[in-house]
């Protein structure tokens, strides 16, 4: 079992941030089990709190912007990936402006500062979203692909594809999270030249200087167009003598665009709330469709989270219990006993499984020409099928009966038609005590929850008629 992780204690940067120009101080805090990854405004009134949720993305231009009400905060990308880089699992991020400061323009100063304070181990367990089969998000605009794909531990491949002589096509991977700081967390953030000035028309990059991005030179500019380019950048001259890098420091990886595409795909995913277990493959990623997959994503975590009490069913495998050792255990004949298979018996838990038919009697008196499985007999089948589970506590099972006293919380959620094959999932929410038993009773056709019911039984000896019998 992989445990939850936060921080030691608390630990703070300062910096600016890259579109607004604002200084910034962000502190990291620890937080409980199962509080996630979520930040604080704590320069507005009420010190609001906004979740780390692709479901809270507002804004994807040149960043990642998350909103809560009236509070938001953008350009989450780069913290975001260094929590998921350094398996951090819950935190509380209080920020005194509206935007991450972009620091070095990668995530290595976040990582930095996690292992300045060191990581904690919880006792909570850690849930992924295991990728069980391939889901895959196409933007047809601009040509955008991602890929979830399953595998055994979170892995993710970019390629990126400007149509620029100076960058090429270039191609990144991470095989395994563990090399996120070293091969990922230094690669800094990056920008065509010619893209500077309509970026600074846009209000945007206030905060940006050759100390926080690559300057990418595409194309040669003139004089004219460089005299207005270092007046806007508030510098007294900007020099371009060749295509290339504009910056007087080297890359730090010959990839390092493609790399840093690849830490925004991790920290844009982060937003799914849990850690992937799978295989992610983005062919020119931007934050927009990185966030609308994470979206996807999440939707289909959700999805499998709902299904993941479902029981899996072989119809060809060997029963705990058939019919005829269900009858030596249960008083119920025809027509109703109505349970024909126990496929597993554990202390805590039991499978039963109901076949039905149209000869079934119900079916000819309940609704004949729309016929249903009547749901109060749903809950019958629910109780014979916890009668085994409660029954398999004592030696001699024959020589007693289980007395049903109370029925919560029964919801029928889906109709039961003839031919279908309905699981009956019966688990202990308690120790049995006194013969008093209580059970969470679920009911399943396919992958969907028919009805379900919290049952509480008491167990009797067969001669002793004092309680009324329920089932």
């Amino acid at each position: 079992m992989i445990k939850q992780q936060t921080i030691v204690k608390s630990n703070s940067v300062q910096g600016i941030g890259l579109h607004s120009g604002r200084s910034v101080t962000m502190t990291f805090h620890p937080a409980d089990e199962n509080h996630g990854i979520k930040f604080q405004r704590v320069d507005l009134e009420g010190m609001p709190i906004i979740a780390a949720d692709a479901m809270k993305v507002v804004s994807t231009n040149r960043g990642t912007t998350i909103k809560q009400g009236n509070a938001q905060i953008s350009t989450v990308e780069h913290v975001m990936a260094a929590f998921i880089g350094m398996g951090i699992d819950n935190v509380l991020v209080a920020i005194n402006g509206p935007e991450v400061p972009i620091m070095d323009g990668s995530a290595i100063p976040f990582v930095n500062a996690i292992k300045e304070v060191g990581i904690q181990p919880q006792n909570a367990e850690r849930s992924y979203f295991e990728i069980e089969e391939p889901i895959s998000f196409k933007d047809e605009v601009t040509g955008t692909e991602l890929l979830a794909l399953p595998a055994e531990h979170f892995e993710v491949t970019t390629m990126i594809d400007f149509n620029s002589p100076v960058l090429g096509q270039q191609y990144a991977a991470l095989d395994k999270i563990e090399d996120f700081e070293k091969e990922i967390a230094p690669c800094r953030t990056f920008v065509f030249l010619h893209e500077v000035d309509q970026l600074l028309s846009q209000g945007l990059i206030k905060g940006g200087d050759l100390d926080n991005a690559v300057v990418i030179v595409d194309r040669v500019m003139n004089q004219d167009e460089l005299d207005a380019l270092a007046k806007k950048l508030d510098r007294p001259s900007v020099k371009v003598e060749q295509e290339g890098i504009l910056n007087t420091t080297d890359l730090r990886f010959k990839n390092e665009p493609a790399r840093h595409k690849l830490l925004d795909v991790v920290g844009d995913l982060g937003l799914l709330g849990v850690p992937i277990k799978g295989k992610i493959v983005a062919t020119k990623p931007g934050h927009a469709a990185n966030t609308q997959f994470a979206q996807l994503l999440k939707q289909k975590y959700r999805a499998q989270k709902k299904l993941k009490g479902v029981p899996k069913y072989d119809p060809y495998a060997e029963p705990f219990y058939d019919i005829i050792e269900i009858q030596k255990r249960l008083p119920h004949r025809y027509p109703f006993l109505l349970i024909d298979k126990i496929m597993e018996l554990t202390p805590t838990s039991v499978l039963g499984v109901k076949n039905t038919t149209f000869n079934e009697d119900f079916f000819q008196g309940h609704f004949p020409g729309n016929p249903v499985m009547p749901g109060v007999l749903q809950i019958e089948a629910m109780a014979q099928t916890g009668g085994i589970l409660a029954l398999s506590t004592v030696k001699d099972p024959h020589n007693w009966d289980t007395y049903f006293l109370k029925i919560n919380n029964a919801k029928f959620k889906q109709k039961v038609l003839p031919g279908d094959i309905v699981l009956f999932k019966l688990e202990m929410l308690s120790p049995i005590r006194r013969g008093i038993c209580q059970m969470q009773g679920t009911a399943y056709v396919g992958n969907k929850i028919v009805s379900e019911a919290e049952l509480t039984a008491q167990i009797v000896r067969s001669r002793d008629d004092e309680a009324p019998k329920l089932n």
